[in-house]
């Protein structure tokens, strides 16, 4: 196995980690040790691709198993946030990220079985850095208003950056589901015999 596969599955290994972190809340600055985890796991996405793209080593188990990491990894951060900050809005863009995600998961798979293999396109990559960005900078929230304290900042700055995040969402959102839309209408072909 090459390196760029071993950091995406070494990914996939950091996600049980990063949750533990984010709900273990007897360990001193958990919710920086969450974001810690999560930007480390988020990195291995960058490294890896830059890595395959490098040294020419692209192979099939890289294109499917990279973009099944970003999901996993991102899936398993929107749940462990979404958990803690259950609102109609939030629950709505969940609902939409996570159905983009099998969508698009499930064209991959109508592919395979026509013997192809989809990698992800410029779409794709740019809906993960968002949501990985939006991902880390709610971290971050966590790490400075629930350890650092309130009393740190001026409670108007918690307004202020979660008034923020709630935007950055719906851009994150509008970018999935966009990006999603695209896939298929890029890859409709793999349903001309329906």
């Amino acid at each position: 196995m090459n390196l760029p596969n071993k950091l995406t599955i070494l990914r996939i290994l950091m996600i049980p980690l990063f949750i533990f972190f984010f709900f273990e809340d007897r360990i001193p600055y958990h919710n920086t040790w969450a974001l810690l985890s999560f930007a480390a796991a988020a990195l291995t996405d960058l490294i890896d691709g830059k890595i395959a793209r490098s040294r020419g080593l692209i192979t099939d188990f890289g294109k499917l198993m990279d973009p099944l990491a970003d999901k996993l990894l991102t899936t398993a951060a929107f749940c462990c946030l979404f958990a803690n900050i259950l609102s109609m809005h939030v629950v709505i863009s969940f609902i939409l990220i996570l159905s983009r995600e099998f969508l698009v998961t499930s064209v991959r798979l109508v592919a395979a079985g026509k013997g192809e293999v989809l990698a992800a396109d410029i779409w794709g990559k740019i809906k993960t850095v968002m949501q990985m960005s939006w991902i880390c900078l709610e971290l971050l929230g966590y790490a400075l208003f629930a350890e650092l304290g309130y009393n740190l900042l001026p409670g108007s700055w918690e307004a202020v950056y979660r008034d923020v995040m709630y935007v950055l969402l719906y851009a994150v959102v509008a970018v999935t589901v966009l990006s999603g839309a695209h896939y298929i209408v890029k890859n409709r072909h793999l349903f001309n015999d329906m």
